[in-house]
C-alpha cells in the first residue's frame, strides 16, 4: 500500500554535491516521519538524517551535519536528502525510509516500516 522509491545516486568526485529523492505514494507523506540511511560496504545500515511527519523537526548524524540537508515537500509527495561536500566515507548505498507518524520521531532504524529499494553513493578521491 506504502510505496518509496529513492533515486538520484551516482558517482562523483570528493568535494561534489547531489541530491537523493524518495518519492511516497500509496497515502497521505503527511502520516509517516521519513529518514534517509545508509550501508557502507562491509557495515551496518546507519542513520543519515530524518525529518518528522511536518517538516518541522530534522535529525542529523553526527558525520553530515553542516553537509547534508533533509527536507520534504508533502505537496508534491517527495523527499530530499541534498548531500554536499561529499567524502569518501559517505560512499554507501543510501534508501529512504518511513514511519508511521504514531510512533515517536526517532532515528532508529527498526521504527521504519516501509523502504524505498536502495540507490548507490560511490565518492571517489
Amino acid at each position: 500500500q506504502v510505496l518509496l522509491v529513492d533515486s538520484g545516486g551516482g558517482l562523483v568526485q570528493t568535494g561534489a554535491s547531489l541530491r537523493l529523492s524518495c518519492e511516497v505514494s500509496g497515502r497521505a507523506s503527511s502520516d509517516f516521519h521519513l529518514g534517509w540511511f545508509r550501508q557502507p560496504p562491509g557495515k551496518e545500515r546507519e542513520y543519515v538524517a530524518a525529518i518528522n511527519w511536518s517538516g518541522l523537526r530534522t535529525i542529523y548524524h553526527d558525520s553530515v551535519k553542516g553537509r547534508f540537508t533533509i527536507s520534504r515537500q508533502n505537496a508534491q509527495h517527495t523527499a530530499t536528502l541534498e548531500m554536499n561536500s561529499l567524502k569518501p566515507d559517505d560512499t554507501a548505498v543510501y534508501s529512504c525510509a518511513a514511519s508511521d507518524r504514531v510512533f515517536s520521531f526517532g532515528t532508529d532504524t527498526r521504527a521504519y516500516d516501509f523502504w524505498g529499494q536502495g540507490t548507490q553513493v560511490t565518492v571517489s578521491s
